[in-house]
This record gives structure tokens, C-alpha cells and sequence, in this order.
């Protein structure tokens, strides 16, 4: 192995901070889930509803919410973090796992209830009554909330969040202040929870009933943004982001080749994401359809009936 090589996967930034977080995200949501899960054990004639996939607390939830929370720390602690510095193709990973990757997963697994049950009781019972009157049907706040993060408004400050942190001298900024470079983090994590949140339909529920044909237009409309900006990085013929003309390359990658790479990630794996997604909403909408009951005899009869009368 070359010693740049050997330094890279040697190069973890043990922040602290990060690591708390993401500790406490974990140690409270699978806390919660055992807690509950002990609670939902009913007796027997609820055994078919137990075995449901789609049941509160099946154990893929905890699966795909640690997976989320391994990936946050991936993206923000591991040498991706380190060589996003000197690597654009390595940045667009980082930005892939915080935005297309990371929020499904945990919004998939339903966190609310399982964190919420995973505090302490006197937490529990103080976060839940705040809860409780600041997203009650009647509150300003949740009027005011539900105004602010409606789907079409979700949808524009994800582009803006995304199409923004991609001008040159905010890019720059970021690679080269590191408050900076956390903000821009944030932002893309929080504006694709936003996003997710309408698409997973996770809670809290303040809004309308999301349709899942609604849910899934919401999804397909991300994938334009995404794909158009990855098109423009990967067709460019001259380096847009000068911080990288003036770090050391390294791998033999020149700072245009290395742009491409990162639109093509950004064009392909990126909008991939949301295409999985819209496919798996697609296939829930038709498999209610296939649930649904048979129309009666009696009824198609005499639908077909009227038809003919019409004709005639």
C-alpha cells in the first residue's frame, strides 16, 4: 500500500461533538423501541397484525435507523470527511450520504415515538407536553409550521439549499472555513429531512394526508434539480471551484477530471435515490389497488347495463 493511501484510511476526525449526537440519537430511539415493542406484545389474535412488515415496531426500523446514524458518521468522521478537502468526488459522497442516504433511513424508521419513549420519563413528559401544545390542532405554532414546511415549500428551499451551496464562492467558503463547511452540512441534512418527511410520511403528522400518488409526484419532481446540476459539473470544460486548483492532487486525479467524477455521482448515484424511492411509492400505490376488493356482480351488471342503455 503507498503511504498516501495508508495516511488517507489512518486520517479519522474524532469530533466529539458528532459523536454525542449521534450516541444519544441511537442509545434513545432503540431504548424507545425495546420499551414499546415489550408493550405491544398482545395476545394471540393479534398475531397476524405482529407479523405485519409494516407494524410500529418490526424490527427493521432500529436496522434502518442505525444504519442511518453509521452513515452520518461516515460521512463527518471517516477520511471522506478528511479528503473532501482535496478530493471533489469525495465531497459529493460525503454530500450523497447526508442527503440522499442518511434522512430516509432514519425518517423510514419513525423516530418520534421511539426517542420520545426512549427518554427518561421525566424528559418524556415534559418534551411531550411542549409537544403537545406547541403542535395542537388549534396552536399558532402548528398553523405557522404547517405554512412553512407544506410540500411545495419543502421542495423549493431543498433546491435552494442545494443549487445554493453549489455557487462557486460559497463552495470555496466552505472548503475553507470550517463553521462554514458544518453549516452547509446542516443545511443539506435538514432540508432533505424536510423533504423525506413529506415522502415518508413520518411524524409528526400536522399536514393534510400526503397521498402516496402525492408523495411520489414530490419525489419525482427532486430528480430534475439534482440531475441538471450534476449534468452541468460533469460537462463543464474548466474547473468551477478554484480550491481545489490549489491543493496538493492527489492519485493522479487532475482538478477537471476529478469535477467530472463528481457530477457523474451527482447525475447517476444522486438521482438514483430518488428514483428508488419513487418506484417503491409507486409499487405501494399498486399494491393498494391489487388489495382492494372485487367490485359485486351486482354492481359491474348494472354499470354495464346503463352503458348499453346509453349506446342504444
Amino acid at each position: 500500500m503507498d503511504p498516501v493511501t495508508e495516511a488517507v484510511l489512518r486520517s479519522w476526525d474524532w469530533r466529539i461533538e458528532v459523536i454525542i449526537v449521534l450516541a444519544l440519537a441511537g442509545i434513545f430511539y432503540l431504548r424507545g423501541w425495546l420499551r414499546l415493542r415489550r408493550r405491544t406484545r398482545g395476545p394471540e389474535r393479534y398475531q397476524g397484525y405482529r407479523r405485519s412488515p409494516w407494524r410500529l415496531t418490526a424490527v427493521w426500523r432500529p436496522i434502518s435507523y442505525v444504519a442511518g446514524l453509521l452513515l452520518i458518521a461516515l460521512a463527518l468522521l471517516s477520511p471522506i470527511d478528511v479528503l473532501s478537502q482535496q478530493l471533489f468526488f469525495m465531497h459529493m459522497i460525503q454530500h450523497l450520504f447526508l442527503m440522499m442516504l442518511a434522512p430516509p433511513l432514519l425518517l423510514i424508521a419513525s423516530p418520534l415515538p421511539f426517542i420520545l419513549w426512549g427518554l427518561p420519563d421525566r424528559w418524556r413528559l415534559g418534551v411531550g407536553g411542549v409537544l403537545g401544545k406547541g403542535l395542537h390542532r388549534d396552536s399558532r405554532f402548528r398553523r405557522g409550521l404547517r405554512n412553512a414546511t407544506n410540500p411545495g415549500m419543502v421542495w423549493l428551499i431543498w433546491v435552494i439549499v442545494l443549487i445554493g451551496w453549489h455557487d462557486p464562492g460559497l463552495y470555496n467558503l466552505a472548503l475553507e472555513v470550517p463553521w462554514v463547511h458544518d453549516l452547509e452540512h446542516l443545511s443539506f441534512f435538514l432540508a432533505s429531512m424536510l423533504l423525506y418527511w413529506h415522502i415518508t410520511g413520518a411524524g409528526p403528522r400536522i399536514h393534510k394526508q400526503f397521498s402516496l400518488v402525492g408523495r411520489t409526484a414530490l419525489t419525482v419532481a427532486a430528480i430534475p434539480p439534482n440531475m441538471l446540476l450534476g449534468l452541468v459539473l460533469a460537462m463543464a470544460t474548466s474547473v468551477i471551484y478554484s480550491h481545489y486548483l490549489n491543493v496538493p492532487r492527489i492519485w493522479g486525479i487532475d482538478a477537471l477530471a476529478d469535477q467530472q467524477i463528481s457530477g457523474f455521482i451527482m447525475w447517476v448515484p444522486g438521482s438514483m435515490m430518488h428514483i428508488v424511492a419513487a418506484l417503491f411509492l409507486i409499487y405501494r400505490i399498486l399494491d393498494k389497488e391489487e388489495q382492494k376488493p372485487a367490485m359485486p356482480v351486482s354492481t359491474w351488471g348494472r354499470k354495464e347495463k346503463e352503458i348499453r342503455r346509453l349506446g342504444d
